[in-house]
């Protein structure tokens, strides 16, 4: 029985690790190749200043890389999602504060929602994570 709550574990862990990891991947991509384009679909904060997106994508796409080691590498798990759910979780504080985007606080009240729902996800993989290297 704890084998198949361990595979549990591990399998929500990579899940989490593949989806997070290829969406932080193709957001700093996207920040990269396109500032003008994100900063009019997701980044309308604000005004628009192209060298604090590449300074975000600077951190986002080596985040989804790590993520994409962590499959690679099992004991990189904990510490990578510790990590990624802090920075969840500091990114949904930010938009909690400050939820004034240019389409309408609706739209930063839905984007703060979406971010702390994802901590969540992530917070579980991490305990899953930590449960399965608690048993080796």
């Amino acid at each position: 029985m704890a084998t198949t709550a361990a595979r549990t574990h591990s399998r929500y862990a990579e899940v989490v690790l593949a989806v997070f990891g290829t969406y932080s991947v193709l957001l700093g991509l996207f920040m990269l190749v396109a500032p003008g384009a994100f900063f009019d679909t997701l980044g309308a904060f604000g005004v628009r200043n192209d060298h604090y997106i590449f300074d975000n994508a600077s951190f986002e796409l080596p985040l989804g890389l790590l993520m994409f080691g962590a499959l690679r590498w099992p004991r990189w798990r904990v510490p990578t999602l510790a990590f990624a759910t802090a920075h969840w979780a500091l990114h949904a504080l930010s938009h909690l504060i400050d939820p004034h985007h240019a389409a309408g606080n609706w739209v930063g009240w839905l984007e703060a929602t979406g971010l702390v729902f994802t901590t969540v996800l992530l917070a579980i993989a991490l305990r899953a994570s930590m449960s399965d290297e608690g048993r080796n």
